[in-house]
């Protein structure tokens, strides 16, 4: 694991490095180094996700919002984590049979990572910065927190876990996202 996680740092931008999105290369869940600037033009919703966590239905309406919006250039990434009460205890695998067979998931999921503390992945660093996005930064509360990325790769929106995928705000601020 701790070899696995030094090349997942190797791999990613710090924080205080990033400008946008597109400065990470995160692991999908099969592991494959991913660089999310293959995103570069669509509009990202990043959500931390959970198997185990009140929140989890969310998944049903994430799905039904990448697939309303995906041929506009509409991308969900998800990022299970297990920095809630244990909420995500799975591997990688079975995190993916999960989501694929309860959910029908079909946008990218990305390995398990940490969202806060001492361990917490860049990305996530960098999306929480109240330097780098003063709008948007703090600290993760819970799972199923979701950030909004614009065409740009730069962090506009975020949505608290209680916020669902199909509330009128959230469908709201990606609508106008899509149309810029």
């Amino acid at each position: 694991m701790k070899i696995f996680f030094a090349a997942f740092l190797l791999l990613s931008a710090t924080a205080f490095a990033a400008s946008s999105l597109y400065d990470f290369t995160m692991p999908a869940l099969n592991g494959t180094p991913t660089p999310l600037a293959g995103f570069k033009g669509k509009v990202v919703l990043v959500v931390n996700v959970a198997s185990q966590c009140g929140y989890t239905p969310q998944y049903e309406g994430l799905q039904a919002l990448y697939a309303k919006y995906k041929d506009q250039g509409f991308v969900i990434a998800g990022f299970p984590a297990n920095n809630f009460g244990g909420q995500e205890p799975g591997t990688n695998e079975e995190i993916g049979a999960f989501c694929r067979s309860k959910y029908g998931v079909t946008f990218p999921m990305f390995s398990k990572i940490s969202v806060k503390g001492g361990d917490q992945a860049p990305l996530y660093q960098f999306l929480t910065d109240k330097t780098a996005n003063p709008k948007t930064g703090g600290e993760i509360q819970w799972n199923f927190t979701k950030f909004l990325v614009d065409r740009d790769g730069r962090v506009i929106r975020r949505f608290e876990p209680a916020v669902e995928p199909q509330a009128k705000e959230l469908v709201t601020a990606v609508e106008s996202t899509l149309k810029k």
